[in-house]
């Protein structure tokens, strides 16, 4: 033992106890350590052999030297305190001793000596001085043995946490996986068995889970959290072919489904969890097991991602049996189900599974709602007149549009999975769109443009503002109250997206948007619509057969010929890309002195109007949201903008089907005078009179100048297309409201209390502060419904002791837009991990923002399991 301690180490561990004490013994039985003690470096420290000097002279020369250093050595044990003649020195001494084990506990703090056999068996562990570190950071001077295991498995595990939760969590998601079935355990486990830690890991477990096998594993370990979650969190029985998997203790068995919850919320673990998960599922089969239960019996239960298919495969089920009568009673289910694990694409924005099943909720939420909104027009559409149709366009009917994209938006995200389960929910959507709406809507507007005093002949809509005057009459107009307009032109943004923008833009703190309607050129074309929105006094074609669309005599097709035109007005045209790449400094000296700023932004047309891509339309749209919103902030935060018109050239018609000869106009050939035929518009000179078409002259659709500065043009009725060549999904160039009725929302900057946005608040209902089940029920409401101003809010909820989660995780969002306080209110179950709790004590109710982990929401419990844990 001595050649293991040498003198080093002894002076140090002495020289640690002189620094606070003057006084030592030590007792070193059987002379141990005589040799040694000769040639320790303790000056000015006095050693005292006590089995060679009596004790009222050790006395004497302790009290002779008041303030000096003793180590009072004896080659003996300690006398009975009742025999101890020095027990007035030792009482107020310290005591060291030399063997290793002692110096161990010594070294990691622990004060009892009782302790000294199983520090000895663990001394393959604390060999390695890294090790010993680690582990004198977790303990305790008062820690027990189970105490030093449970930390020593931590150390082993390299987990910052000694809690049994935290370290079966680490062993566990260390598991491999692999042909859908459990591997290897990792390779720390071999480390705890080699360290003689494996019975202590077990034991731990046993006390945890009320888990015990003659043969315990990981994986058979993994099986029965799993199972003993998903049974927990079912409504009604679970199946049988599991009974004998699941932990029976009831004070435990909570702590399984505390456990999943944590490991699918770690942000880096869960996608172990994820593979671990369908391994247990295929091995057990759990598609199989849940093929029987409903959307309800398994809405809190998140265990494996084959009970998400099972509720979405029920949902979808209810749609297309019920059609729109489903929606009201599926979308609480769709709610709860989207604050769950698999659908949350914060946590797995790079996973396709976790994207593929919040898009399923997304598109049987847009299916439900777009056929909800055909019964409430089952009777069809007539219009009075063409302020009635587009107010009923602008009303409501532009939701067919906008749901009809959000479904197959959605729809496109799933198909990375190769899932079909939407595919006959599809098929009805689509048949309901391109068969029902678009015809009858076709039929409706008809009626409205093409008879005798019809909009063709004066294109004018009360209430809504021509295209080709929107400067004159609205950008010029707020230049007069404000210095700077900013003018977003986003090429094909039709008015159920701008619709959608506005509602985005409204939920933004200082942001006020208004939204409005133009009435585009006529043909809906980029060209013409693009000039129309310069400023201008005169707008023509240009004589001969280019058909370039001339502002005030000069081209304006390019960015830098409508730069010109634009500063001839104080104002400049920029990309808005560009714009976007000069950062703040850069895109402040652009925009200088200038008072008026064109911003042109091109992604849906860029996109549709090409064979190639035009089935991404919905794609680009989306994409096109986002980056509006982006172009809009930037403007505001960094350019100081405090006006921003957004509108566009002209909107667009889309299928996701393709078409059938009954959606081609009867042509034959081109007219004589005919100078560019398009799938949505013929354009030409002198053109003949034809009662297959709608046909007009630009002089009054778009109030170019007569005579030569003015072409005829020719368009296919309703949503037919004069021919299929190239891309015929994505069209424009008619007289369709979707082309034609085109979005101008206004953005401004206000200070005003009534501009400022703000997250729902969220309280706990009820007055019962105490827990007395594992299992606890919780109502929370909102305050407000959700508006303008006030924003939803998703709050992740749990019990904690200080910031020590106690319980699950529950994730819900607040969004409710009803007035009716009793529809506002959201009921959660958490389970509290198994343990003491103080009843005297609070515990907190904790409610944190998901995106912000700002805390919201904290309220004061007492927990007192004592009656349940009983039974």
């Amino acid at each position: 033992m001595a050649t293991e301690l040498n003198e080093q180490r002894i002076s140090e561990a002495l020289a640690a106890l002189f620094a606070s004490a003057n006084i030592i013994f030590w007792h070193d039985i059987d002379g141990e350590f005589a040799d040694v003690l000769d040639k320790l470096e303790l000056d000015p420290v006095k050693v005292i052999r006590l089995q060679d000097t009596a004790a009222l002279e050790v006395k004497r020369r302790i009290e002779s030297d008041g303030d000096g250093r003793f180590l009072l050595y004896s080659n003996r044990a300690e006398p009975d305190p009742t025999a101890d003649w020095l027990l007035d020195i030792r009482l107020r001494s310290h005591s060291f001793r030399a063997d290793l084990t002692s110096i161990r506990l010594e070294e990691l703090g622990l004060s009892s000596v009782a302790l000294a056999p199983h520090i000895r068996a663990r001394a393959k562990f604390l060999a390695a001085e890294s090790r010993r570190n680690r582990l004198k950071r977790l303990l305790q001077p008062m820690d027990g043995a189970a105490d030093v295991d449970r930390k020593m498995i931590a150390v082993t595990l390299r987990c910052d946490e000694s809690d049994p939760l935290s370290l079966a969590l680490q062993l566990l998601s260390g598991l491999s996986e692999g042909d859908a079935a459990i591997g290897e355990p990792p390779k720390a486990w071999s480390d705890l068995q080699g360290y003689g830690l494996e019975q202590a890991f077990w034991q731990l477990i046993k006390d945890t889970f009320g888990y015990e096998s003659p043969e315990p594993s990981l994986a058979d370990l993994l099986r029965r959290i799993l199972v003993t979650d998903f049974a927990r969190s079912l409504t009604g029985d679970p199946p049988e072919a599991l009974a004998h998997l699941r932990l029976k203790h009831p004070s435990f068995s909570g702590n399984a489904s505390v456990l999943a919850a944590r490991w699918r919320s770690d942000l880096n673990r869960y996608r172990a969890y994820a593979g671990l998960s369908a391994a247990v599922a295929q091995d057990l089969r759990i598609s199989e097991l849940v093929s029987g239960y409903s959307a309800e019996d398994l809405l809190d239960c998140m265990t494996f991602a084959q009970v998400e298919r099972r509720v979405i495969h029920d949902l979808k089920g209810r749609v297309l049996q019920l059609g729109g009568a489903a929606a009201d009673s599926i979308q609480p289910l769709i709610d709860r189900r989207r604050d769950g694990h698999w659908a949350d694409v914060r946590l797995g924005d790079d996973n396709d599974e976790f994207r593929a099943v919040a898009s399923c909720y997304e598109a049987l939420e847009a299916a439900a709602d777009f056929l909800a909104l055909k019964e409430r027009h089952a009777t069809g559409m007539t219009f009075a007149n063409a302020e009635h149709a587009v107010q009923q366009y602008r009303g409501e009917l532009y939701r067919f549009d906008q749901l009809y994209r959000h479904f197959h938006h959605a729809s496109s995200l799933v198909e990375p999975m190769g899932w079909s389960v939407l595919h006959d929910l599809d098929s009805l959507i689509e048949s309901a769109y391109s068969g029902w709406f678009i015809p009858m809507l076709s039929s409706a507007w008809a009626s409205i443009v093409e008879n005798e005093g019809g909009m063709l002949e004066h294109w004018n809509v009360n209430g809504l503002l021509p295209q080709q005057q929107f400067f004159n009459d609205h950008v010029a107009n707020q230049l007069a109250t404000t210095k700077r307009v900013y003018v977003v032109i986003s090429d094909a943004f039709r008015y159920e997206a701008g619709e959608e923008l506005t509602r985005e833009l409204r939920r933004k703190n200082r942001f006020t948007a208004e939204l409005s309607a133009m009435l585009s050129v006529l043909p809906s074309y980029t060209a013409l619509g693009m000039s129309a929105l310069l400023p201008h006094h005169t707008l023509a074609y240009k004589p001969g057969e280019s058909l370039d669309v001339l502002v005030d005599g000069q081209p304006a097709a390019t960015l830098d010929a409508r730069n010109a035109q634009l500063g001839r007005y104080d104002g400049i045209a920029v990309r808005a890309a560009d714009l976007m790449e000069l950062g703040k400094t850069k895109g402040r000296e652009l925009v200088g002195d200038h008072r008026v700023i064109y911003v042109y932004h091109d992604l849906i047309d860029m996109t549709g109007d090409k064979q190639g891509s035009e089935g991404k339309t919905f794609d680009a749209v989306s994409q096109t949201l986002i980056e509006l919103n982006r172009i809009i902030s930037f403007i505001i935060n960094n350019l100081n903008g405090s006006m921003v018109l957004v509108t566009a050239d002209h909107g667009f018609l889309y299928q996701e089907s393709p078409l059938d000869q009954a959606s081609k106009a009867s042509l034959g050939d081109k007219p004589a005078g005919t100078l560019r035929a398009k799938k949505r518009y013929l354009i030409g000179r002198d053109l003949a009179k034809n009662t297959a078409v709608w046909q007009g002259s630009t002089a009054t659709t778009a109030g170019t100048e007569p005579g030569a500065g003015s072409v005829d043009f020719w368009l296919p009725k309703g949503a037919m297309r004069f021919h299929f060549a190239g891309g015929a999904r994505f069209v424009h160039g008619s007289a369709m409201p979707q082309e034609v009725i085109v979005p101008m929302i206004t953005v401004r900057v206000s200070e005003s209390e009534k501009a400022r946005s703000r997250s729902v608040e969220v309280s706990v209902v009820g007055a019962s502060s105490k827990i007395v089940t594992n299992k606890q029920r919780l109502d929370l409401i909102q305050s407000e419904p959700v508006s303008h101003q006030v924003r939803p809010r998703t709050l992740k909820i749990s019990l904690r002791d200080g910031d020590t989660l106690i319980s699950d995780e529950a994730t819900v969002t607040f969004d409710s837009t009803s007035a009716v306080l009793a529809e506002r209110i959201k009921q959660i179950f958490l389970t509290v991990r198994s343990g003491s709790y103080d009843r005297h004590k609070d515990y907190y109710l904790v409610g944190r923002d998901a995106a912000t982990s700002v805390e919201v929401l904290r309220a004061a419990y007492r927990i007192d399991l004592a009656f349940s844990n009983d039974f």
